[in-house]
């Protein structure tokens, strides 16, 4: 029996008693269960009884009293305690418990999905780095968070995009094309230009692409070189995404809105809402009604258009591309954004509260990096993949609350101890193997299954922390929080090694196979299957020798 099956098992309890007069109430959608602190309190816990007694007009502990009665006649229950001021410890047979281990397997890559998001259709902007160079270590914590907080809304039941706007408007790729001509033509870098060894790189791409380029008047060159260099510099950003695991569904130009006539058709719209007013020659929206520390300009008195008005198109082009929520994820530098972004929604008429979300996420530092190399004022994504390794990176990155700064430590993630949490529950994961193929070797199968036989305390703890996975999954979607994932890998792990050290599942010596020796086998495969589904959550692979 699941954590889920048993709230499920609860919900129907205290349905039944409602429409038999035991007790009038709102029912809740869901009764959260809980794993107790302490193992001799039962294997679940519920304060449902806590929650709804006042408002059933009861004491909680006799409201306890009646669910306890009918909780106790359900298959697969042992017995139901009444503790402190109505708290309800639920204990299962070991049969509905070690039934878990054959369920987990079962569901495969599918054990640990929910439905708390579903329905729910969400666009997921994050990363969005300026085509103007190479990404860099502050990006790095952005990518691994937003794809996992990506990968833990779809296994929540969201329907997901994964959006990157691209910053390729305005005076940035100006001084950014200027920059790569520059180099091409032997020149110093110009004022506000960009330097760096890609810079020449690119420069030989774009003399590569068009060997004319060198010898064209400088007008007639800089858009030629603007559109080379942007091309190569965005594929270079896509490669290293991908090598970090990292994909996007949606690149979006934010040119593309100027050009299309996104920026002034979003004024109008917003002018047509009430919320846009015209002063001194300029076109602002007025974002105070809202909570923005002050209005905002859209059109500067000179006609040229401002970030904040490409902005404002943007979440219109969300808006009508389909997306009710619309998740940022930005930086630490940016929090002057949260008000803005969030004017913005209720100026189109959205609910702030619910069709918009800011995250903002601390830096990252890593202790001994090298500034690039070929950026020489930056630390380069690439050259941090080159040192540590995907997998040490993602897990690293995702194992601690976004708007914590937090700072990596190489030489512990090179480890190969348990002090490494990355090594820690990949190692984990290794061994499940290991045990898997030397229970074969031993003439253990899967051939049968007698879950009551799981009955070692600590097969009670792992079946327990495995079945919180689906809710810990759950709560990390619902609270934008992976690093609840990983936190919880570790639980896994250290659990599993625990049992490996107490529980043999091939037998000793030329001692027979009996079912406890398969029943758990079906446990190890258990264990390998949630350690797998969790690190993929994470972007992480899950070896199988180490």
């Amino acid at each position: 029996m699941t954590p889920e099956e048993l709230s499920t098992a609860i919900s129907a309890c205290l349905r039944n008693a409602v429409e038999a007069g035991e007790f009038a109430v709102d029912l809740p959608a869901e009764v959260r269960v809980e794993r107790p602190k302490n193992r001799e309190h039962g294997d679940w816990a519920t304060n449902i009884a806590l929650q709804l007694g006042k408002k059933a007009g009861m004491n909680p502990r006799e409201l306890a009293s009646r669910l306890s009665e009918r909780l106790g006649g359900i298959e697969g229950v042992k017995s139901v305690d009444i503790a402190g001021p109505g708290f309800l410890n639920i204990t299962l047979d070991a049969g509905a418990a070690g039934g878990l281990a054959r369920t987990i397997v079962e569901a495969g890559p599918a054990y640990g999905t929910n439905d708390a998001l579903a329905g729910r259709t969400i666009n997921m902007e994050f990363v969005s780095a300026n085509p103007t160079g190479p990404l860099h270590l502050a990006h790095t914590r952005w990518a691994a968070l937003g794809d996992s907080i990506t990968r833990v809304l779809r296994a929540s039941g969201a329907e997901v995009t994964a959006e990157y706007y691209i910053n390729d408007a305005g005076t940035q790729m100006n001084n950014f094309a200027a920059s790569v001509l520059a180099s091409i033509k032997g020149r110093p870098t110009p004022e506000g230009g960009y330097p760096g060894e890609y810079v020449a790189d690119l420069g030989r791409t774009v003399l590569s692409a068009r060997p004319d380029v060198a010898d064209l008047p400088d007008d007639d060159a800089l858009p030629v070189v603007r559109d080379l260099a942007y091309e190569a510099q965005m594929a270079d950003i896509k490669e290293t995404l991908a090598d970090f695991g990292v994909h996007f569904d949606v690149f979006f130009s934010e040119s593309a809105l100027h050009d299309g006539g996104a920026v002034d058709q979003a004024v109008e719209r917003l002018r047509a809402q009430g919320h846009v007013f015209d002063l001194d020659g300029a076109i602002w929206l007025r974002t105070t009604d809202f909570g923005d520390d002050k209005d905002r300009v859209l059109i500067r008195s000179n006609g040229e258009p401002t970030y904040f008005a490409s902005d404002a198109a943007y979440y219109l082009s969300k808006k009508d591309r389909g997306f009710p929520e619309k998740i940022y994820l930005l930086g630490a530098d940016h929090h002057g954004y949260i008000g803005r972004l969030r004017a913005i929604a209720a100026c189109a008429g959205d609910d702030m509260d619910e069709n918009i979300q800011v995250l903002i996420g601390q830096m990252v530092s890593v202790n001994g990096a090298r500034l690039s190399k070929r950026a020489g004022n930056i630390i380069e994504l690439r050259d941090l993949l080159d040192w540590l390794g995907k997998d040490a990176l993602r897990y690293s990155l995702g194992r601690s609350p976004a708007d914590s700064a937090m700072a990596i430590d190489p030489e512990l993630l090179k480890k190969n101890t348990n002090e490494n949490p990355v090594f820690y529950v990949q190692y984990a994961h290794a061994r499940t193997h290991a045990v898997a193929r030397n229970a074969v070797s031993a003439g253990v199968d899967t051939s049968g299954f007698d879950a009551a036989s799981l009955s070692h305390p600590t097969e009670g703890a792992l079946l327990a922390a495995l079945g919180q996975f689906p809710g810990v999954v759950a709560q990390s979607a619902t609270f934008r929080e992976p690093h609840r994932v990983a936190r919880h890998l570790e639980v896994i792990a250290g659990t599993y090694h625990r049992w490996y050290d107490a529980c043999r599942v091939a037998p000793l010596g030329e001692a027979p196979v009996e079912d406890v020796h398969r029943s758990r086998l079906w446990l190890n495969n258990a264990t390998q299957q949630v350690l797998a589904n969790g690190l993929d959550l994470l972007g992480v692979s899950a070896p199988e020798r180490m």
